[in-house]
């Protein structure tokens, strides 16, 4: 109880702030939070974008795609790199590097090769999630007790049994198109009102993400 209480007076805190410097700014460029939920409002009930049930479901059609892509090529290749132990300190530092190159750099050469539809956008989401998904299930499958992999394969557990049923247990230790648009005609209340729903967004995945991995624990427990 203290903990939110004390949360809500920094979000207090910060949209009093936001509301007194964004009344002396310029208007054109800084609104309010007061003028920011009358459009977030018209927004929700499809008044200033109609169309932002057909963008809403677009952008989560294409992270779904983008992430289960991910999902399937990380395990896969850090499974491959993790058993093989030449090849995995033969690969493991080259997918660290190209992991620590901005994602920014990856998006004009995306483009060029996919074009400017959804292709590219999901081939971007797609290098978002597979290096650092093949990084951590590389690093988890060295961390795997080595004896429990043996006796499983001593019962004659394929590799794919044993991945799933010993290493993976042990492992568990757009809308982009109207914040543009709004952002182009200087809409600035529907832009920000844009920028909460996607900040909603992400944290109603980061909820999902947190229930399944605290699901999968008490499985593996």
């Amino acid at each position: 109880m203290r903990v939110a209480l004390i949360r809500l007076a920094i979000l207090g805190a910060l949209v009093l702030a936001w509301e007194l410097l964004a009344r002396a700014a310029n208007p054109l460029l800084y609104v309010p939070p007061s003028v920011v939920v009358p459009a977030l409002g018209r927004l929700l009930v499809l008044d200033s974008y109609p169309e932002l049930p057909q963008s809403l479901l677009l952008t989560l059609r294409e992270i779904v795609i983008a992430y289960a892509l991910a999902i399937a090529a990380g395990l896969g290749c850090g499974f491959v790199l993790g058993l093989n132990r030449l090849v995995g300190r033969a690969y493991g530092p080259i997918l660290a590097a190209l992991y620590a190159v901005p994602a920014v750099v990856w998006y004009p050469s995306l483009m060029l090769f996919f074009g400017l539809d959804a292709a590219s956008k999901i081939a971007f989401g797609f290098l978002l999630g597979f290096f650092p998904i093949t990084l951590a299930v590389l690093a988890g499958v060295r961390q795997v007790n080595p004896h429990m992999v043996l006796v499983a394969r001593a019962f004659g557990a394929r590799p794919a049994v044993v991945f799933a049923k010993v290493m993976v247990p042990a492992m568990l230790f757009t809308l982009g198109a109207l914040i543009n648009h709004a952002y182009g005609l200087f809409r600035t209340a529907d832009y920000v009102a844009l920028v909460l729903v996607t900040l909603a967004l992400v944290v109603a995945s980061d909820v999902v993400a947190s229930l399944v991995e605290r699901r999968a624990q008490r499985w593996s427990d």
